[in-house]
């Protein structure tokens, strides 16, 4: 299962990732190697973030140029051949939200300027689809009340969004995904419901995109579950 998870900050993206991740290893067995979720300045590397408070300054005090050339590098490094090798890749943000943050906040990928967003991301998703064409482009939702209470509850450690923003945000996260070239695509909307009702609507969603190797884990695991199958562990009984 390949997946980008995109959605205005406060929607719910790492918290549905994190979900989904304890879907599968409870339906496949299996979980993502490492969910990829550090492209929002000064968070850009790290499995979780691991860059001290000194750090994200230093970061944070680098020219627009700087901060693009980091996230640029960043994002393609995160697309090559190599990490379509295995059937599972997940990442929280990427591009999408690059092509956010970095004209808004940042000073970077403004409509033609160098590296303009805009272009970077149909770049971005040309090498996706020759690689991985099965992957699946999934927008988190919210309200712009929802949003914005849950920034007053829990805000975040280096928090990207402004509350003046929110419902600018939200409609550029819209345009950013109508633009995507991706086909596969998921919408769920995190605003009224817990965590485990958007899991399920995504799942319901997701069931068509599936690949071959997805439904032969989910059938291979469940088979195991009921001991239909001898364990991979188990030597054959002579």
């Amino acid at each position: 299962m390949r997946l980008i998870v995109a959605g205005c900050e406060y929607a719910g993206t790492t918290t549905l990732a994190s979900a989904i991740d304890d879907w599968m290893e409870a339906t496949m067995g299996a979980r993502f190697a490492l969910i990829h979720d550090h492209y929002k300045v000064p968070h850009t590397s790290g499995h979780p973030d691991d860059t001290t408070p000194e750090e994200r300054e230093q970061i944070m005090a680098l020219s627009p140029k700087l901060k693009e050339m980091v996230q640029r590098h960043s994002i393609y490094y995160h697309i090559q051949p190599g990490s379509f090798d295995v059937p599972d890749w997940l990442v929280i943000g990427l591009h999408i939200e690059d092509s956010v943050y970095g004209p808004l906040y940042y000073g970077y990928g403004q409509d033609g300027k160098p590296h303009d967003r805009k272009v970077v991301s149909r770049q971005v998703e040309r090498a996706i689809m020759r690689f991985a064409p099965d992957v699946v482009l999934v927008h988190v939702k919210a309200s712009p009340e929802v949003v914005a209470r849950r920034m007053r509850e829990k805000q975040h450690q280096d928090a990207v969004l402004k509350e003046k923003d929110i419902s600018m945000v939200l409609r550029l996260f819209e345009e950013a995904v109508s633009r995507s070239t991706i086909s596969r695509r998921i919408t769920v909307d995190t605003s009224a419901q817990p965590v485990q009702a958007t899991l399920a609507e995504f799942m319901k969603k997701m069931e068509p995109h599936f690949t071959d190797t997805d439904r032969l884990r989910i059938l291979t695991h469940r088979a195991l579950k009921a001991g239909g199958l001898p364990a991979a562990t188990e030597r054959p009984r002579e």
